[in-house]
């Protein structure tokens, strides 16, 4: 008797590897196998988009994720220099937890978000600079753009909590952030399939901003508060 294909579990190709990925674990393996130390340069981009055979934006993206992480800083005219010795082990902070609906995922999640993006709120209103808020409400206002004009703007909304988290002076907020966002971006991108997702927060990143501005830590808190208090309430309602 023949074996029913049809009930044969499918085996699916491999995803593609990331790119950037693999250019920061090459990086992190020359640091480590040349045995830099702090003040080494760096290859040059041309250098390295001609070894890695990728192009000039993988290096570059590469680059600011070590350059988040606090250990390599670009000189203007001169190169890129190591802060402090890396390797693949101190760059990737593999995050694992046992979820396995994604409504359970997202709650976890959610939870050391709240933590995190609650005190860096407060951080930011304490310690932002002029300078800090031109940034954070440059981020902002092209958030808001895009958001109008296409219902959803995911990168942009990112880019403004980056620059709340850059704005507390304390490069911890962003290393931790960019260490955790491959795992969070598995779940967070599109949940539910709904382009809606967390909609109803968007009015609470302009006055997050306000309380920044006014350099009020409690008020920076409650508003980022009622922008994670919808995403829950979204999570709960459209995993239904």
């Amino acid at each position: 008797m023949k074996e029913n294909r049809s009930n044969r579990p499918v085996i699916r190709p491999l995803p593609v590897m990331d790119r950037a990925r693999q250019v920061t674990d090459a990086l992190a393996d020359y640091v480590e196998e040349a045995r830099l130390q702090a003040g080494d340069r760096l290859p040059a981009e041309r250098e390295l988009m001609s070894a890695l055979a990728v192009g000039r934006s993988t290096i570059r993206e590469a680059i600011r994720h070590f350059q988040a992480l606090g250990v390599i800083e670009t000189r203007k005219g001169s190169g890129t220099y190591l802060l402090k010795p890396v390797s693949r082990a101190t760059i990737h902070m593999p995050l694992s937890f046992d979820a396995v609906h994604l409504r359970d995922a997202l709650l976890q999640t959610l939870e050391v978000r709240r933590g995190i993006e609650c005190e860096a709120g407060m951080v930011a209103a304490r310690r932002r600079t002029a300078k800090d808020l031109v940034v954070i409400e440059e981020k902002l206002n092209e958030m808001e753009r895009v958001h109008l004009e296409k219902g959803t703007s995911g990168p942009e909304d990112l880019a403004f909590h980056l620059a709340v988290y850059d704005a507390t002076h304390n490069p911890l907020f962003r290393q931790l952030l960019e260490q955790m966002r491959e795992t969070f971006e598995r779940f967070w991108e599109h949940p539910f399939d709904r382009q809606d997702f967390a909609r109803r927060s968007f009015p609470f990143h302009r006055t997050l901003f306000n309380a920044i501005t006014a350099g009020d830590p409690e008020a920076a808190r409650a508003e980022t508060l009622k922008i994670l208090d919808i995403v829950e309430e979204d999570i709960k309602e459209m995993s239904k």
